[in-house]
């Protein structure tokens, strides 16, 4: 059986403007009170936005369980680089393509739950996910004959429920 290559994130090239640079100034500052030793890349995906992609390698602590711990990271650069700015720019973080590769899983997850959903036609409610874990369910889902989903809860307990709908069935 072939191994599938590794997905690597594409970039048009690294991003030196006085965003980017304050961007790689206050991670690579980060990063060295974390005692880790990755390195910082940041793209621009577009006005506004920026890409920053960590490599190194084990870099399992700046992922933290379920990515929390790169949720934080991103956050954190995001109030950084924008306290007293005029105009907002967004910064999105990843290690070792992480997000992607938890965004399939959840889709996967996702299509698992529903056929079981379907096949016993019992509501199921997931573990609890932040906001965009919780879009990349409903995302998944909202096409799937006989399933609708919707969240409970506060955050951060807040949860995807996965029911079956006789309404929706084709």
């Amino acid at each position: 059986m072939e191994k599938a290559p590794e997905q690597k994130t594409v970039t048009v090239g690294t991003c030196d403007d006085d965003n980017a640079r304050r961007i790689r100034e206050f991670l690579e500052g980060l990063l060295q009170h974390m005692n880790s030793p990755a390195q910082v890349n940041v793209a621009l995906e577009e006005k506004g936005r920026y890409q920053v992609t960590l490599e190194g390698e084990k870099l399992g602590q700046l992922i933290g369980r379920r990515g929390e711990t790169l949720d934080a990271i991103q956050q954190l650069t995001n109030y950084a680089v924008n306290s007293g700015a005029d105009k907002r720019i967004r910064v999105h973080v990843d290690a070792e393509n992480y997000r992607a590769k938890r965004e399939q899983s959840l889709e996967s997850l996702a299509r698992k739950v529903a056929g079981k959903v379907t096949k016993y036609r019992r509501s199921v409610t997931l573990e609890p996910m932040n906001a965009y874990e919780r879009h990349v369910i409903h995302a998944a889902l909202q096409d799937e004959p006989g399933i609708t989903t919707y969240s409970i809860g506060s955050e951060p307990n807040r949860r995807v429920v996965v029911s079956y709908d006789r309404e929706k069935r084709q």
